[in-house]
């Protein structure tokens, strides 16, 4: 019923944005991973909301507990059970709109195609559900620490603001040095003013999440229907508020000619590498070896506090009013999302990729 995602390293989440918890179940990790607890509640850290001006104000600690699948400290190759309790749950500040369906929320689409809805916090289509896919994110982060690979993700544009989009002029550790999580000092001041004006107007604004993935060997990616970029970009278009993804040289890529866009090879010792890596290291839906980087755009929140016109269950005009404690801008709190979903993938293809070759069996 879409929710599980993944073939071997697989993720099932479950659990409501105002319920009692939420969580996730993750199979196929591999026995005998040292797990360790705390990087995985830094990840939450991350992600959890009323961290800071520019997030919504609800205070959920995101604590987790780790119900199966480890026994002193190691992954026993059976499923991890992971549960979150919810904590500060306002159900009355959705009580207004239980019958009217909020503009450019999941209320109309759920109501027909279930015939009933959970109003409180948008229920399953909330948000709060990534928090169980940074859990188990951080699980397939780990091992992919084991084979060198690592993921980090970064706001590349808040509204009109845009970094330099080579991101081999920055820092990238940087990012988690200011709260909108950008590696450019200067621009990262100017998405928070940004934001800050934004929410002051008592509305939102969308961004760009970019993410690079660093030392994953070439051969992951699966013909033809699950090549590599396509699980990536199913994985981003599935986190809420995406409305796009482009991985490369992406859309800009169409302004060049294949003279300049073409990645030649060279060979470096027993190593091969491009010159140029306009394929976000991806080729023929596999990968080449080189950085693996792409960009998720995120769209305005929808709910803003202010009266938007709609309709009810009954189809009559109404007004929705906008309440409760959201994000003006999305992005900050997206950064840890976009990782976990992109080391699932990988995690994944890592584990498939064992079956490619008879020398790999």
């Amino acid at each position: 019923m879409g929710n599980s995602f993944g073939k071997l390293f697989k993720i099932t989440t479950f659990g409501e944005s105002h319920g009692k918890a939420l969580g996730a179940i993750v199979e196929g990790c591999p026995a005998g991973l040292e797990l360790d607890e705390e990087m995985i509640r830094l990840e939450m850290q991350r992600r959890k909301p009323g961290q800071s001006k520019i997030t919504t104000q609800r205070k959920e600690e995101d604590e987790f507990e780790i119900l199966s699948g480890v026994f002193e400290g190691k992954t026993t190759g059976t499923p991890i059970g992971i549960v979150i309790q919810n904590s500060d749950q306002k159900s009355k500040d959705y009580s207004h709109i239980a019958d009217k369906f909020r503009p450019s929320h999941a209320d109309y689409t759920y109501f027909e195609k279930y015939g009933l809805r959970d109003y409180r916090g948008g229920g399953r289509s909330s948000a709060r559900e990534t928090a169980a896919r940074v859990a188990g994110g951080a699980i397939a982060k780990q091992f992919l620490s084991t084979k060198g690979i690592t993921i980090q993700a970064f706001v590349s544009q808040v509204g009109d603001l845009t970094m330099d989009p080579d991101y081999s002029k920055f820092d990238l550790e940087l990012a988690e040095e200011n709260i909108i999580r950008c590696p450019d000092p200067e621009i990262a001041e100017k998405m928070i003013s940004l934001i800050d004006t934004v929410r002051l107007d008592r509305d939102t604004i969308g961004g760009v999440v970019t993410c690079v993935i660093k030392n994953t060997p070439a051969g992951l990616g699966e013909p033809v229907f699950d090549r590599l970029h396509a699980e990536l970009g199913k994985a981003m278009l599935s986190i809420n508020a995406v409305k796009g993804f482009e991985y490369g040289s992406g859309f800009e890529g169409v302004k060049m000619r294949g003279s300049h866009h073409n990645d030649a090879f060279i060979k470096e010792g027993d190593q091969v590498h491009t010159v140029t890596n306009h394929s976000g290291g991806i080729q023929g839906g596999i990968s080449n070896g080189e950085d693996i980087y792409f960009r998720v755009a995120f769209k305005p929140v929808a709910t803003i506090m202010q009266d938007q016109e709609s309709i009810n269950e009954a189809g009559e005009s109404v007004t929705v009013s906008g309440k409760g404690r959201h994000d003006p801008c999305v992005v900050p709190r997206a950064v840890p999302i976009v990782e976990a979903m992109a080391a699932l993938v990988i995690a994944d293809y890592l584990l498939l990729s064992k079956s490619n070759k008879l020398a790999d069996i």
